[in-house]
């Protein structure tokens, strides 16, 4: 599929999600609660500058109705990356449709799906763009 190029903004956005996922994980490693992750990846994005809002409702549009509940984002950086955290050794391939819906419902391009509960990092880390 072709996408139009991420905007430099969104590519740093990008980077520096992966980077603190990993920085976080050579610190503590696998086989804490996603919570755990999601706070420290907050505490590393917030520090380097960036603006994260943790678990952030999705309006669903349907039938010419808006609804307020149901789908949430782990984490959304700047307004233009989401970040969907797992900490779980069974990977679930609904996870991926998940992320592309979300980017689909905000109209987002980038989304990272990221499990820590990995020996290395870099194998949980997938990226994804619509």
């Amino acid at each position: 599929m072709e996408y139009l190029p991420l905007t430099k903004e969104e590519e740093t956005i990008g980077k520096a999600i992966v980077n603190a996922a990993f920085k976080i994980h050579t610190a503590l490693g696998p086989g804490l609660l996603e919570k755990v992750y999601e706070i420290c990846m907050v505490h590393e994005l917030t520090k380097n500058g960036f603006h994260v809002q943790r678990q952030v409702y999705i309006p669903i549009v349907y039938d010419g109705m808006v609804f307020n509940e149901g789908l949430r984002l782990d984490l959304l950086v700047d307004d233009l990356v989401i970040a969907e955290l797992k900490a779980i050794e069974t990977v679930n391939p609904v996870w991926q449709a998940q992320i592309i819906s979300h980017l689909k419902m905000t109209r987002l391009r980038l989304g990272y799906l990221i499990n820590f509960t990995v020996p290395m990092i870099k194998n949980g880390i997938k990226r994804y763009r619509v």
